[in-house]
């Protein structure tokens, strides 16, 4: 599968514009298409070990310099709600990142959960990615179907190709509901959108303190602590 670095939202603009011009520091290596593709290894001609140079280890890493990339979503908030974008609610720790980055005001949200997030995670309309409903909702119409198809390459992908470590934590919302159960198929579970560690939950909702989690693709039991809420549980898990 091959991937272009292309895009139809600002904020993705910004971010790729700011890796390519990291990678062009590296440019020995096209990072133009995915996966990348390693320089062939010199030959060797010697004819017995003692005699032969070990070759260079070639591995694809994130360049010196690339920056983190973090995108945190929150459902139900309104634009305007956080004081960082003029709204009532405090939010200092968003006012301090706005303040060192840049700021858009021109996303299309869907004013849906699945859809927004599926245009949000990789730059491209809602129906493109076959997302017009939430995932529950999905009908067998084009741009509908809740199956983002292989033509949508998600941002943590392009990353993750890239060198990156990439992990998604807390709630998912972006698998059709047939395909969340253990025979999957798990193409668009988060471990196969991109991701290498996913730790959270599959739907819409769960209980905040009775969770039904995943860690990858295996179900897991969440930790029987004393005032176990899964915030707490999702925090630790994306600190570790």
């Amino acid at each position: 599968m091959k991937l272009k670095l292309t895009c139809n939202l600002p904020w993705r603009e910004a971010v790729l514009a700011s890796l390519v011009s990291v990678f062009a520091a590296q440019a020995a290596i096209d990072r133009s298409v995915l996966p990348i593709q390693l320089p062939a290894q010199p030959a060797i001609t010697a004819l017995t070990v003692k005699d032969a140079t070990l070759p260079e280890r070639l591995t694809v890493t994130a360049p010196k310099g690339a920056p983190n990339v973090v995108i945190v979503l929150i459902d139900d908030l309104g634009f305007g709600a956080t004081e960082t974008f003029g709204g009532p609610i405090a939010t200092p720790t968003l006012d301090e990142l706005a303040s060192e980055g840049l700021r858009f005001n021109s996303f299309h949200t869907t004013a849906l959960c699945s859809p927004t997030r599926a245009a949000l995670k990789s730059g491209r309309n809602h129906h493109v990615a076959s997302m017009g409903f939430i995932t529950e909702m999905a009908t067998g119409f084009p741009g509908s179907t809740g199956q983002i198809p292989n033509s949508v390459a998600p941002l943590a992908e392009i990353l993750r190709l890239n060198g990156y470590s990439t992990g998604a934590f807390g709630k998912w919302h972006e698998t059709a509901a047939w395909e969340t159960s253990v025979s999957g198929p798990y193409d668009r579970w988060p471990t196969h959108q991109g991701f290498d560690k996913f730790y959270g939950f599959l739907g819409g909702e769960t209980n905040q303190w009775a969770p039904f989690l995943y860690d990858g693709v295996t179900q897991v039991e969440p930790a029987e602590v004393p005032g176990y809420n899964f915030m707490t549980d999702m925090t630790d898990q994306a600190i570790t």
